[in-house]
């Protein structure tokens, strides 16, 4: 059987995840993403790929799984569903289904109500798209149609996030979607049995990167912060609304609660409260620490942080402000980013990945003059920190990966050419299996072993064994019976 895997989206590039696969005569999309990083027709993925020849787009695909919530793997859902017009089915977990519609709905007021795009997806497209989506479970296997079946694993991540396992007859691809080989402070590491498939595509956003310990990292994050507004500076943090959000916040709020702080601390999302009803309905999903504790407190009710109002940007002296969305390209960090960006006192702190194209990609480049539009420039004087609190696998977490399912190919989506090309060369290197990391558009074919199952009679064992121990033929003779038997069978097979 041959496996054909083609990239519509993050093939050699972050943002708007999108891979099609085919094999056993069934196409399946891997998640349906946004790209942060264009503002026209470059952020949805290339679905003309898929009708160019007149084809009809629920031919097709037979399926389409999401990963998680984050816009860059499900941001194009509603385009696709309700202007390209796919009407199958559709998967993903309850918690991503929850969170899913309201980070579309908060995206879409920023991009059509606020700047006015065209060609964008409606309110009501992203409540009809989600209807038509099915929940899985983690680790129960869904029969899709006929025999091809998928089961999903937990990824940590993000809340909900899941890997998927695809399956049809003998054959089998893993998808990771985003994952974290790490536990954090409220979600576990992710996990996938000795499965052993044919293919493995695995993200690799750090794929050339090998974390400082988590402790060092949260240290040095909070000594920060401390300095900074200790100085009366202002401090900066562009998180997505549900994520790392929750998770700096738990580190931070506890840390003022250790050193009796009072200076304000501010969460810009008016998702807050949405966001903390959804983690206690899908506590499950967190990590044992806090489903333990969440009887006596729930570690998502904060004390120290209040909600965000856009006047106190202008107000004096020091503050914290976790604003979304996480890259500087567009609502609120954007805006609070223009008016603090001039004052060196003041911070920003990038714990994630920017795409390239964003405001957070060219402040980390170092840029100190960056051009929002064509009448509008931000002089960039503050301190710039980038922190790396991404919930993303780095190459130690890949590899790990690779040896917990154990894949006989592996293909790269969801990062940079270079990285990924350094990255294949120490596995083909070390654990000697083929890598591809294709680009946008181009199909990775791989052919698979065909498995034949032969059932061979006693009589014929039997006869074997007994011409061994009476020595009328050799072993080599024996062999030469049996592979001719097998070429037989194969032939027969045909």
């Amino acid at each position: 059987m041959s496996i054909k895997i083609v990239p519509l989206g993050a093939g050699q590039d972050v943002g708007r995840s999108c891979i099609l696969i085919s094999f056993g005569g069934k196409n399946i999309m891997l998640d349906c993403g946004m790209h942060m990083g264009y503002n026209d027709e470059r952020r949805f993925p290339d679905f003309s790929y898929i009708t160019k020849n007149g084809n009809n787009i629920n031919e097709m695909i037979d399926c389409l799984l999401i990963s998680h919530f984050h816009l860059d793997h499900c941001g194009a859902i509603p385009y696709f569903t309700e202007m390209v017009g796919y009407d199958g089915p559709i998967y993903m977990t309850a918690p991503t289904k929850a969170i899913c519609p309201l980070l579309l709905e908060d995206f879409r007021k920023i991009t059509v109500d606020k700047r006015g795009d065209s060609n964008f997806f409606t309110a009501q497209m992203i409540k009809d798209s989600m209807k038509k989506v099915t929940i899985i479970n983690l680790h129960e296997s869904v029969k899709v149609c006929d025999d091809l079946e998928i089961k999903a694993y937990y990824a940590g991540h993000v809340l909900g996030a899941c890997l998927f396992k695809i399956t049809i007859g003998s054959n089998s691809i893993v998808y990771t979607g985003d994952y974290n080989m790490t536990p954090d402070r409220h979600l576990g590491a992710a996990w996938i049995d000795k499965c052993k498939p044919d293919v493995l595509i695995t993200e690799t956003t750090y794929a050339t990167v090998i974390r400082e310990s988590k402790r060092t990292r949260e240290q040095t994050f909070l000594k920060k912060v401390h300095n900074c507004v200790l100085e009366g500076g202002k401090v900066l943090i562009p998180v997505f609304a549900l994520g790392r959000a929750q998770e700096l916040c738990i580190l931070i709020e506890s840390f003022w609660e250790r050193m009796g702080l009072k200076i304000p601390i501010y969460f810009s999302t008016g998702m807050t409260s949405k966001a903390n009803n959804i983690y206690k309905v899908f506590i499950n999903w967190t990590n044992e620490k806090i489903k333990k504790n969440f009887v006596e407190r729930n570690m998502f009710d904060f004390n120290h942080i209040k909600p965000w109002d856009s006047h106190y940007a202008d107000n004096p002296g020091p503050m914290v402000l976790f604003a979304s969305p996480g890259m500087l390209h567009a609502g609120t960090s954007l805006n609070v980013f223009k008016k603090w960006a001039p004052d060196p006192k003041n911070m920003v702190i990038l714990p994630g990945y920017c795409v390239a194209g964003t405001v957070g990609n060219k402040v980390l480049a170092g840029d100190k003059i960056i051009e929002i539009d064509r009448f509008n420039k931000i002089n960039v004087n503050l301190k710039v920190e980038n922190l790396s609190f991404s919930a993303h696998a780095d190459a130690k977490g890949i590899m790990q990966m690779i040896g917990m399912c154990e894949p006989k190919n592996v293909i790269f989506v969801h990062g940079e050419k270079e990285k990924m090309k350094y990255l294949a060369r120490q596995i083909e290197d070390e654990i000697k299996i083929p890598v591809y990391y294709p680009p946008n558009g181009k199909t990775v074919t791989i052919n698979t072993k065909r498995n034949i199952k032969v059932d061979l009679s006693v009589d014929f064992e039997n006869s074997i064994i007994i011409l061994r121990r009476e020595k009328r033929i050799k072993m080599e003779q024996a062999t030469k019976v049996l592979r001719i038997f097998f070429l037989s069978l194969l032939r027969m097979s045909r």
